[in-house]
């Protein structure tokens, strides 16, 4: 697992904050953001998958229930663990394909997922989305938490996006292309940007509902 240094981090953030006043926004509020961080290996990417497109806590259940049945998350022991086991545990029949292309392209050594950090951006990312299951958006995020690119950046996320236009005070969310287009001028920290777009949007819905003290 990477994560940069909290220098790092900080240098990342005076260069965005003079790149973007939306960002210099997000940095005089909250700080230097939280660095996400999941495992490098088949396990951290898995767990990635398992989660998608389904509430947190209906995920969470999902895969504990998967450690369970299979033991520690490996390409061989997904690949063992028969389609009635990994249904009975709440996988999608999807999912669980998604899982064993994953594991397979990972045994055979097309997607080295463990020393990914040791390859150049570009090519990590094309390596991902090169087997089925990976998106862009799955690529990017895995690059930034499990090796700590800086660059990685998931355009079309919709939080990123939503966050971006609260803190520039637009009326509507910027286009998926547009918005990609205006993270350029976030190179080579872009990763760091996504990262202070969270941590600020989750910073406001976290006060938002936080109760009303009557002391």
């Amino acid at each position: 697992m990477s994560a940069p240094s909290q220098e790092r981090l900080c240098e990342a953030c005076a260069h965005l904050s003079e790149a973007d006043p939306a960002l210099a926004k997000a940095h005089s509020e909250i700080g230097p953001p939280n660095w996400r961080v999941v495992e490098p290996g088949y396990a951290g990417l898995a767990r990635m998958i398992a989660f998608q497109q389904i509430s947190t806590k209906a995920a969470a259940a999902i895969w504990g229930r998967v450690c369970d049945a299979v033991g520690e998350i490996t390409p061989s022991a997904m690949l063992d663990a028969s389609d009635e086991t990994l249904r009975g545990c709440g996988l999608s029949r999807p999912k669980i394909s998604h899982l064993r292309a994953i594991a397979e392209a990972n045994t055979c050594g097309d997607l080295p997922l463990e020393t990914l950090g040791n390859h150049d951006i570009d090519d990590a990312r094309a390596r991902l989305v090169a087997v089925k299951g990976i998106g862009p958006w799955t690529a990017d995020v895995f690059l930034m938490t499990a090796t700590g690119a800086l660059d990685a950046f998931p355009a079309g996320d919709v939080g990123l996006m939503e966050s971006y236009r609260l803190l520039s005070g637009d009326q509507e969310k910027l286009k998926p292309k547009d918005f990609s287009a205006r993270a350029e001028g976030w190179r080579p920290f872009r990763g760091v940007a996504a990262h202070l777009l969270w941590d600020w949007i989750n910073a406001q819905r976290d006060r938002d509902i936080a109760p009303v003290s009557t002391g």
